[in-house]
């Protein structure tokens, strides 16, 4: 497994090596100890797998008293997959990075708690599976607006994106500061 470092020191791009010949290919998507071994140290919970359509956008999400690390791939398609520094007490507060991710790489993304998360689909169709290390609460659930102009996040998106009823009315990034504060 080939780790890349990110702008973020706690968010890491893993290459898992395929072994691919005529019939197809094959990987591991997770072994404890090689994880453990590349600095992810935090137990998975839960798995989690969405099917979304081109043009759709999720997030920006994160947990607010029980975050939520993700280890995440796109096992079809393409995304545009962003990660938002939430975290009061890092340098990087506020600070965004972005990915593309695809089921041809099969790249998978480490996102530590203390991130907001979300993606834009690019591809016709795009299956998105990620492991989390705390369990889904929804009374817990909070977001960022995607489209939030302090953020500054370049979406490569060519018309309106399609969002579900919640995301579209998440607090700006003002908002979350203020109830940090």
């Amino acid at each position: 497994m080939n780790i890349i470092q990110t702008k973020f020191p706690d968010v890491m791009l893993l290459e898992p090596k395929i072994f691919e010949d005529e019939r197809g290919f094959f990987l591991e998507s997770y072994q404890q100890h090689r994880y453990q071994a590349a600095g992810i140290q935090l137990p998975f919970v839960q798995d989690n797998m969405s099917r979304s359509y081109k043009g759709v956008l999720r997030g920006l999400h994160f947990q607010k008293s029980n975050p939520q690390g993700k280890l995440i791939t796109v096992t079809q398609g393409l995304v545009f997959d962003v990660v938002v520094n939430i975290n009061p007490n890092s340098e990087h507060f506020g600070q965004h990075c972005s990915f593309e991710l695809s089921g041809d790489t099969q790249r998978q993304l480490w996102i530590p708690p203390g991130y907001a998360h979300g993606f834009y689909v690019l591809s016709d169709i795009a299956v998105f599976h990620y492991k989390c290390t705390a369990y889904y609460a929804p009374s817990d659930e909070a977001g960022i607006r995607w489209n939030d102009p302090q953020l500054g996040i370049d979406w490569p998106i060519v018309s309106a994106p399609l969002l579900s009823e919640k995301d579209a009315k998440l607090p700006l990034w003002c908002d979350l500061v203020q109830s940090l504060s």
